[in-house]
């Protein structure tokens, strides 16, 4: 049971960066238009490319539990900034303040996922495991 709950929490979690990359895909130009109300006007083509890159292979990769330590660093490389730049709730007015604080305290939970799949491994179901317990036959 724990194997199944393992690859089904390493779905949810990478499904978030993933959706998150298509999004940014799709709405390139709306994207940046949102950077820049959060001030992200240096080299905005590079900032939004290399973060979609960094979901799409971050997200990949938890999601087939293949080189995990890898997906958590670009993962929480993007994830942890743009949380203290989008969420920052102390900085907003107070009508938003609680909600902005909520999506703050929702993607600090989401760092905490992926801290705890960093420390305890990515279990039974993953391409690491696959890779691992094949024997390839001489021929």
């Amino acid at each position: 049971m724990k194997d199944i709950l393992d690859l089904l929490g390493r779905g949810m979690l990478s499904f978030i960066f993933l959706y998150e990359a298509y999004d940014s895909i799709f709405y390139f130009e709306q994207t940046q238009e949102k950077m820049s109300l959060y001030g992200l006007e240096w080299r905005q083509d590079l900032l939004l490319v290399g973060a979609i890159i960094l979901m799409l292979l971050g997200g990949t990769l938890l999601l087939i539990g293949y080189r995990t330590g890898l997906a958590m660093f670009l993962l929480l490389c993007y994830w942890i900034p743009v949380t203290f730049i989008v969420h920052s709730f102390w900085n907003d007015p107070e009508p938003a303040r609680r909600l902005q604080s909520i999506l703050f305290m929702k993607n600090i939970a989401i760092v905490g996922g992926l801290l705890m799949v960093w420390a305890n491994g990515v279990g039974r179901y993953s391409v690491k495991r696959l890779f691992a317990t094949t024997r390839v036959r001489g021929v």
